[in-house]
């Protein structure tokens, strides 16, 4: 388990929690909407959700801000650049940009769990360039080359 810091935005939201795992085998923390009433977002809209808080991760690691699956498949609600990426030194407040993709609006209140966040090591790479890079067998393949179907007898989608 790794140290990291967390301060709030304002005293406004000292009720919200603070990334929290909801069951021991978590890997995800759910963030709670900081707002100061219910925000509505429309069919086919996209809303900034704050969460009140800003972090300090130590060098060499990420968060991660990923949708929930509940609001998914429930409401059709997503987050736009999932994941998103908070760097160990961004220092400003964590907030969601939370779509709908559904045809209903939908509402997040106060305190409401709108995403998941997920604290990762992350690698720095020294780039070596050269004039061709090593082939494989799965070569340039990509965008759906394997095709959809798990059975081998079914073939490669064309």
């Amino acid at each position: 388990m790794i140290a990291a810091k967390i301060s709030r935005t304002s005293q406004l939201f000292k009720d919200i929690p603070t990334p929290h795992y909801a069951t021991s085998g978590s890997a995800g923390m759910d963030l709670c909407a900081a707002l100061e009433a219910p925000a509505t977002i429309a069919p086919g809209e996209t809303a900034l959700i704050p969460t009140g808080f800003r972090i300090e991760l130590p060098e060499g690691y990420e968060a991660q801000v990923r949708p929930r699956s509940g609001l998914a498949i429930k409401h059709q609600m997503g987050i736009l650049n999932s994941p998103g990426t908070i760097d160990s030194d961004y220092r400003g407040e964590i907030k969601i940009i939370l779509t709908n993709f559904g045809k209903s609006p939908f509402i997040v209140n106060r305190g409401d769990r709108v995403a998941q966040m997920v604290v990762a090591k992350v690698e720095r790479v020294a780039w070596e360039e050269v004039a061709l890079v090593a082939d494989s067998e799965r070569g340039a393949g990509g965008f759906g080359h394997t095709g959809v179907s798990a059975n081998p007898r079914n073939g490669k989608a064309k």
